[in-house]
């Protein structure tokens, strides 16, 4: 009967309903006797129902709560594994041992840890059960499973390959300690970069500034297109020989090519800032290995972008090639505008408020507003990496002079020690992933012919173009620094963090497991043979990287008798600060006075007409003359001693002293005249002509430090 009838029953309807009715009154007696006998059954079986419902919720928070022990004992070991670092290194420092570095050590600590996870815990769970799901043609990153009417949520962790079904991980510990590769990004990435820039010598990064432009960018790209094309040779070579099990195709050796030219001498600037190596050495490694990351991850992105049209995704395609291209200018110029201008929102934040007042809100603001640059940019389709990196340099060039004196003390011991946990953690994480990780494919051929490659890229990377920059540099870069370039070119955290963010395929598995043995090789041999491969090269130590020689330092060049060569005091300014001349007029006249204390008042910059936009922009202490710079970081930007503010037809110096609106400076008996901006500039560089006599010998100080 349908159920709308019985709802609207007709006439004839209703007797038919009524009849069966009555028909049940003798039954009566024996039914309730039925009912009662099966309420009483379904009461029972409701109570085990709930028993075993109840059951299953105790067994769920035991789970919970042996999930969250585990979690606190993966925590607790990354910890344990920092402060054993932290305790050794004191030791190493305390016995002057230089053979191994700390994130050699914090390597060294993970790989016993790993191998006691590995070998010394037993398995812990047991559950996993394979479902085929034939109908669907592809994998969802999110999965709803219906179990005995309960639906459960399982996340997509990536594809195992068939030959590998049976050996999924079956410690449940291991896979507590195996973190998401979102983590290094997210999280251990952005400390560590915005620190390289926030704590950047701005004084001799910008007297190299050509040649670190031209090894990061072009020498980066000629690395990555070398490595690819040699490891494509290799991995022909491992298909004929029957040692390549599924696809790689000649993107995937590019790919390669560009996170494995990310190069991180940390092992090797750490040595050179204990034993006071070469300031310029120092700064071309230094600034290329800041700029290279930025590339590197651009590159790779760059390369992952590239799809020619067809059915052969894989064949070179002109117009897919030139987009790449494109993409790639996009990508670093959008992430390189979205720093900058996060770092000059800060700056006017921080001058046009009264934070410095609270120094603990300052910091606080400072330190996130730095931070949300990097995840800004993934989030609008940047790299991170570059947008944090110009986001550290331009609050160190201008935010920074409006912190207040304890706001900039926080700030920078802040990122410094995030900046040592990170790294060191990372490369805990690198030791203990050896055994850990359990997507490893280890060739020998293919990683033979990657330290080849390595090795051949990084001689094509510095040789041709140090030649080619000596054509125009008065200050060659000698062949004992080239071998030390050459010999320097780590890998390290950025190679890493790039090669773990995707390990679903075959091809990117065995990139991960390489890039981790280079890692391995390079910071224990290359990192360890540094200070004897100084000694051997001949390179002066003895020189503080942050600031220029002194004096009494042999750095200093001797000229006889009237032999004072003014192109030679000025060598810088002509050698690699054009580049920066170029702007620095403009950012000493309006950038530095609208977003910090510091620079000439705007109303001797600006046209008459902008007076009240000057004085509105112009800060009160420019005036007063209450505080004069505040810029403490001045290893390039002005120093107190070298500030000239000018007033009308006046200029007044930070000590107080006035004198014309133009400065004069002697040169043995001659006199040329600067304005005060380009006179400014050459102190900020040091390239100033301070002469001495010792002994009747001029002696000239073009890097003498004048703080």
């Amino acid at each position: 009967m349908d159920p709308s009838d019985a709802a609207h029953p007709g006439p004839g309807r209703a007797v038919w309903t009524l009849a069966p009715r009555l028909l049940l009154l003798p039954l009566l007696p024996v039914l309730l006797g039925r009912g009662l006998r099966l309420g009483a059954a379904a009461s029972s079986s409701g109570a085990a129902a709930e028993d075993s419902s109840a059951m299953e919720e105790l067994a769920t928070e035991k789970e919970a709560e042996e999930s969250h022990r585990q979690d606190s004992v993966s925590l607790l070991t990354f910890i344990l594994l920092l402060t054993l670092t932290i305790l050794t290194i004191w030791l190493f420092k305390h016995r002057r041992v230089r053979f191994l570095h700390e994130t050699g050590l914090a390597m060294i600590y993970g790989l016993i840890v790993g191998v006691i996870l590995r070998y010394g815990t037993p398995a812990t769970s047991g559950h996993d059960k394979s479902l085929s799901c034939t109908q669907e043609d592809r994998a969802f990153s999110t999965l709803l499973v219906n179990v005995s009417g309960k639906f459960f949520e399982y996340t997509l962790k990536g594809e195992i390959s068939p030959g590998k079904i049976n050996n999924v991980e079956q410690n449940d510990m291991l896979r507590k300690v195996t973190f998401d590769p979102e983590v290094f990004f997210n999280i251990l990435l952005p400390p560590i970069i915005f620190h390289a820039g926030y704590s950047l010598k701005k004084r001799h990064f910008f007297r190299n500034l050509g040649s670190i432009l031209a090894y990061a960018f072009f020498g980066t790209a000629v690395s990555c297109f070398i490595i690819g094309n040699l490891m494509y040779g290799v991995v022909k070579l491992m298909k004929i020989v029957g040692q390549l099990s599924d696809k790689f195709y000649y993107t995937d050796c590019l790919f390669f090519g560009a996170i494995i030219s990310a190069t991180d001498p940390v092992t090797v600037l750490a040595i050179f800032n204990e034993l006071h190596a070469d300031v310029d050495l120092y700064a071309l490694l230094f600034g290329e290995s800041v700029l290279n990351d930025a590339v590197a991850i651009v590159l790779s992105s760059s390369i992952v972008a590239y799809q020619p049209a067809g059915l052969n995704t894989h064949a070179f395609d002109a117009a897919a090639f030139f987009k790449s291209v494109g993409i790639f200018l996009g990508i670093f110029s959008g992430s390189f505008t979205m720093g900058a201008v996060t770092g000059v929102v800060t700056a006017l934040v921080t001058k046009f408020t009264k934070l410095h007042c609270f120094p603990l809100l300052e910091t606080a603001l400072f330190f996130l507003m730095s931070w949300s640059t990097f995840l800004l940019a993934e989030a609008c389709g940047f790299t991170g990496v570059v947008a944090v990196l110009f986001c550290g340099i331009t609050q160190a060039h201008y935010t920074y002079n409006n912190l207040s004196v304890e706001s900039r003390s926080r700030s920078k011991q802040l990122f410094e020690v995030l900046h040592f946990l990170a790294e060191n953690f990372i490369f805990s994480y690198m030791g203990l992933a050896l055994f850990t990780f359990q997507k490893h494919v280890f060739s020998p051929i293919f990683i033979i012919g990657a330290f080849v490659a390595i090795f051949l890229g990084r001689a094509a990377h510095i040789y041709p173009l140090s030649f080619f920059l000596n054509l125009g540099r008065r200050h060659k870069i000698g062949w004992n620094f080239q071998h030390m370039m050459m010999f320097s070119g780590l890998r390290g955290a950025m190679a890493f963090a790039l090669a773990i963010r995707d390990t679903t395929s075959y091809a990117r598995q065995m990139m991960f497991t390489t890039t981790l043995l280079i890692v391995f090789f390079t910071v224990w041999v290359i990192g360890g043979g540094t200070t004897p491969m100084l000694s051997w090269l001949n390179i002066r130590v003895g020189v503080d990287p942050d600031q220029d020689p002194p004096p009494n330092n042999d750095s200093f060049q001797v000229l006889q008798g009237d032999g004072l060569d003014s192109a030679g005091g000025s060598r810088t300014k002509q050698e690699s600060a054009w580049i920066f001349r170029l702007w620095y007029g403009f950012d000493h006249n309006y950038l530095k006075p609208i977003l910090t204390h510091s620079g000439p008042p705007l109303s001797t910059t600006l046209p008459a007409w902008c007076g009240l936009l000057a004085r509105c922009l112009t800060s009160p202490q420019v005036y007063d003359n209450q505080e004069p710079l505040r810029e403490d970081d001045s290893d390039f930007i002005l120093t107190e001693g070298d500030l000239t503010v000018t007033y009308g037809d006046s200029t007044v110096t930070a000590n107080g002293s006035s004198s014309s609106y133009t400065a004069s400076t002697s040169l043995e008996g001659g006199r040329r005249t600067k304005n005060s901006s380009e006179e400014v500039f050459e102190r900020d560089l040091g390239m100033g002509d301070h002469k001495v006599s010792s002994r009747g010998t001029p002696l000239v100080f073009p890097l003498q430090e004048n703080a």
